[in-house]
């Protein structure tokens, strides 16, 4: 059950949902707006931690704090990336200036977003309030031209295909950046901890944990929470030669280190360094960056339309031919059968 409320300075309405939890908050003159712009095959985890506690701060305060609308470049429902289909209010049009407006992707495309939608993006950012990508709706941002000179962010596993496709702009592994009037994020729960800053900043710090809590998410994280556990945490060990020679192997994809310059590197021989690899991940130490190097190829294959030569040089690869072998040896196809399919 819930209860709709008019604003008469705005357009629309807003869902005041009907609570037994309750927190008093004074009324602010007029309603806090967001649009999000969902695009084909965005995070729907994302998009619902963004939109949730909106909802939920109208629901506790039983006031009109917040009102959202749910756009599309062509007035059509979009599908996530789970298959879940979001019916949109209206296509994308130039929002009220007051609004801030969060691009909402996921999977990507390298042409994704049209140039209408970059020129209102700009027309927004240059004129109207906030303009945010959540997930992968940086790529957006930077197509349009407002990360430049700017810290921003976007999910993990999408940064590498950024960093080669947009060289000049700062990416941060934080799980959400406020740069001005520009702001990104990681995705997933990330979104819930972007939006309750900005319930933070708009209502207080116990009104912003009240809703944190009934997210059932206890204490929000800050922006520079890091994105990914760290390498012990993933694999599950703490060995610190082994865990040092996986950072170094992660942070020089483009220019391989030699094997002998890694264990030197982490105090340990060749041999020492092997049977660590073979104990803890079994396999050795040059299969498992050659991986490492073809998966950073996978993704470069997928998000951008760099050249297969280029791609190969970005991995670390000094030639096609042996790329193209080795890829083929992975993943069971050519990069150009990969990236077709």
């Amino acid at each position: 059950m819930y209860c709709r409320a008019n604003d008469s300075n705005l357009e629309g309405e807003a869902i005041v949902p009907v609570s037994a939890a309750f927190y008093e908050v004074e009324q602010s003159e007029t309603l806090r707006e967001f649009v999000f712009l969902l695009q084909p095959r965005f995070t729907f985890l994302a998009f619902a931690s963004a939109l949730d506690p909106l909802r939920i701060a109208n629901q506790l305060s039983q006031k009109p704090l917040y009102r959202w609308s749910i756009l599309s470049e062509t007035g059509e429902a979009v599908t996530s990336s789970s298959g879940v289909s979001v019916n949109v209010d209206t296509a994308l049009k130039a929002p009220p200036d007051h609004a801030s407006i969060f691009v909402c992707s996921g999977l990507v495309s390298p042409d994704q977003a049209a140039p209408e939608t970059l020129a209102v993006l700009r027309r927004h950012a240059r004129f109207g309030g906030r303009v945010g990508g959540i997930c992968t709706g940086a790529i957006t941002l930077a197509r349009a031209g407002l990360l430049q000179d700017r810290k921003a962010t976007l999910h993990w596993e999408n940064q590498p295909a950024f960093v080669e496709s947009f060289p000049y702009i700062e990416i941060t592994s934080n799980i959400f950046e406020i740069d001005g009037k520009i702001v990104t994020c990681g995705g997933g729960s990330a979104a819930m901890d972007m939006m309750l800053h900005f319930i933070k900043e708009d209502l207080g710090p116990q009104f912003s944990k009240l809703v944190a809590d009934m997210c059932l998410t206890g204490t929000s994280r800050s922006r520079e929470a890091q994105q990914r556990s760290s390498i012990g945490d993933l694999v599950g060990w703490r060995n610190p030669r082994l865990i040092e020679a996986l950072r170094l192997m992660n942070e020089n994809i483009d220019l391989p280190l030699p094997i002998e310059e890694i264990a030197d590197s982490v105090g340990s021989s060749r041999r020492q360094l092997e049977r660590l690899f073979v104990r803890y991940l079994k396999t050795s130490p040059r299969r498992y960056y050659r991986d490492l190097r073809l998966d950073h190829a996978r993704g470069l294959l997928r998000e951008t339309n760099m050249a297969v030569l280029d791609i190969a040089m970005a991995s670390g690869f000094s030639n096609t031919t042996t790329f193209c072998k080795s890829f083929r040896q992975r993943f069971g196809r050519s990069p150009t059968e990969y990236k077709r399919a």
